[in-house]
């Protein structure tokens, strides 16, 4: 069982949410294969910005409107992040920077950026979310991230964290009993500086290795319109901690890779580090 990413690491137009939207349009369009998983970086439809309150949208608002109709005109989910306007747990109004995974027949799961980069503020205007969420997608399961969530360990740990502490989508079990791993592949969505490109790096490949996953890693290029350089390093790394992707760095990049489930199952089950895990439970 096999299943295609691809990624776009691209330039974004900062703030600019119409500009942004039709250049995906168009890198979408010339994707040349078939595949199964699209991946745009963090904010990929204004940037990085703080101004949550004007460029806020609602679930009903253009870009995820957009997202669906990317997904069904190509058969494939189409994942990034943008700011949300919704209710906090709380019940008052708040702002997320939220994930969304839009599937072809217009079903989606959303999961709200957990760790907030405090250094750009970012806490003092969006609020944190409280849940993973695990995707089963043609046979894969599938634990999809935001950025600085990246530099968490514990949060992204291949079992189950508490009850509820993650979500579930169909088909998936959370019984501890029928699966050591939770999920397969890792997705983590990101503006990372390039002055930090050596942490985004390395930390992809640790993940991948603690985890026994595939990890898959998209970034931005070019600058900000605060004047933050991004290099991209956008990559797919194997549980062995290896890349098996090409993508060039400052280089606004389009790349689909296979990966298998078979190759992957196969290296848990000659090396099942796995099953000598501590347990232990997050509280949140």
């Amino acid at each position: 069982m096999s299943l295609k990413i691809t990624i776009i690491q691209s330039e974004l137009h900062w703030e600019k949410v119409d500009e942004n939207l039709n250049m995906f349009s168009q890198k979408i369009a010339k994707i040349e294969e078939t595949t199964d998983i699209i991946v745009l970086p963090e904010m990929f439809n204004t940037g990085f910005s703080m101004k949550s309150e004007q460029l806020a949208e609602t679930m009903e608002g253009k870009t995820v409107n957009w997202m669906k109709s990317e997904a069904k005109k190509n058969n494939a989910v189409v994942v990034g992040s943008l700011i949300i306007k919704d209710v906090t747990l709380s019940g008052v109004e708040g702002y997320f920077n939220r994930l969304i995974w839009m599937q072809p027949n217009g079903d989606y799961y959303t999961y709200d950026k957990r760790h907030l980069f405090r250094m750009a503020n970012e806490h003092e205007h969006f609020s944190a979310g409280q849940q993973r969420i695990i995707i089963n997608y043609k046979g894969f399961k599938i634990c999809p991230l935001v950025c600085y969530d990246l530099r968490f360990p514990v949060w992204s740990r291949n079992q189950e964290l508490s009850v509820d502490s993650y979500q579930l989508s169909d088909q998936t079990t959370n019984n501890k009993q029928q699966t050591t791993n939770v999920y397969d592949i890792l997705i983590y969505i990101a503006n990372w500086p390039a002055a930090r490109k050596a942490p985004w790096s390395k930390l992809l490949e640790a993940r991948a290795i603690e985890n026994q996953c595939y990890v898959v890693g998209v970034n931005r290029v070019g600058t900000d319109g605060k004047e933050i350089a991004y290099s991209g390093n956008s990559v797919v790394v194997n549980p062995k901690g290896e890349a098996i992707s090409t993508i060039s760095d400052n280089e606004e990049t389009t790349q689909t890779i296979t990966i298998s489930l078979k190759e992957l199952n196969d290296f848990r089950a000659a090396f099942p580090v796995g099953l000598d895990a501590d347990d232990f439970e997050v509280t949140l």
